[in-house]
């Protein structure tokens, strides 16, 4: 490895002719590929770390849970630790700004594989690891993951011609550490496009997994919640990644500038109860089955009178007038308003 690869990832210059066992820091999604591109790493005795950027808009509840395809796996099968990472709420920029422009619709996959990968790099050299691998494949995205995309990608974030993709790399140029037989570019792969029958192929060969269960995606590329994100980005200056999770649950109304959510079962009706934030009011009918209701924002008696009629539309209620309550705390719903049953059609052009 040349002394330019060794100080960008922060490798020590001492005893440069003594042989010794190089370390990847891979990025682990939980997924089939990532796990496989691990795997040909292992196969070439080459110490791995693993490292997973966790974040609200994560859809990877299969790799998590999933014994036939998960973090698990890794720690479990390949003897690899690894270390998590949230993406933060400066990403939060990222998705309001991005250099390189959205995917479908608020995903912006290319400069969020910069991001982490930037991140990537600094933890890269806080562990004293050699490279970085991904578990990319040329052409599945496309977005992210064709070749101008691969190369902007590997530019931008300051890893050009170190950052190895093992599962495409016989079709991309060979990386510094391919060139200097660190590793042996023979045993990697060039795979192409979104069919995973060699990643299964291998996964089985080497009893990783028997049953593969797709796994893993972006809530940003779903058209519903991006549409949330945009009208929280919209009208909130101050943003966290904390209001993100809130965003994934229950049915969102825009009214006169206020935030109402109304939960949509049991479970959600519980879940806005414990993530709400401590200012954000709580409404639910009284002696009716029926949501909880969230409501954030500045509020006067049209909001709340708003509310109130979302809170019974989406209830149980079968009398024509009804009651709700509604307060800071669960324990204290002291404020009372009567409305009448109306149907929920009235809501329809405020959904989000």
């Amino acid at each position: 490895m040349d002394n330019e690869t060794k100080k960008n990832l922060g490798v020590s210059n001492s005893n440069p002719t003594k042989k010794r066992r190089i370390m990847g820091l891979g990025l682990i999604s939980g997924g089939l590929d990532s796990l496989i591109a691990t795997l040909l790493m292992k196969l070439q005795n080459i110490e791995v770390i693993g490292l997973n950027f966790k974040s609200p808009f994560c859809t990877c509840d299969k790799a998590y849970k999933n014994a036939e395809c998960g973090l698990n796996l890794f720690y479990e099968k390949l003897g690899i630790k690894v270390y998590y990472l949230p993406k933060g709420d400066e990403y939060l920029e990222i998705i309001k700004n991005p250099k390189f422009g959205y995917g479908k619709n608020l995903n912006p996959c290319i400069d969020c594989r910069i991001f982490i990968l930037k991140r990537a790099k600094e933890f890269a050299k806080s562990i004293k690891a050699d490279f970085i691998f991904t578990g990319e494949v040329l052409d599945q995205r496309p977005k992210s993951q064709n070749l101008r995309a691969l190369k902007i990608i590997e530019r931008e974030s300051g890893l050009e011609g170190i950052l190895l993709r093992p599962l495409s790399a016989l079709l991309l140029k060979p990386t510094k550490l391919e060139k200097e037989g660190l590793i042996d570019r023979s045993r990697l792969l060039g795979i192409r496009g979104r069919s995973r029958k060699i990643q299964l192929e291998l996964a089985r060969k080497h009893g990783l997994l028997n049953t593969y269960f797709a796994c893993g995606g972006c809530l940003l590329t779903d058209k519903n919640f991006a549409n949330r994100v945009r009208d929280y980005l919209k009208y909130n200056e101050k943003t966290s990644m904390k209001d993100m999770i809130l965003l994934k649950y229950g049915r969102h109304f825009r009214y006169n500038g206020s935030k109402i959510i109304v939960g949509r079962n049991e479970l959600e009706n519980n879940t806005l109860i414990h993530i709400k934030n401590p200012e954000d009011i709580i409404m639910e009918a009284v002696d009716i089955k029926g949501p909880i209701t969230i409501i954030q924002g500045k509020v006067n008696d049209d909001v709340l009178d708003f509310a109130a009629k979302l809170t019974i539309a989406y209830s149980d209620a079968t009398e024509s007038s009804c009651t709700v309550r509604s307060g800071n705390r669960v324990d204290s719903l002291n404020k009372k308003i009567q409305v009448r049953k109306t149907d929920k059609k009235f809501a329809k052009k405020y959904l989000l």
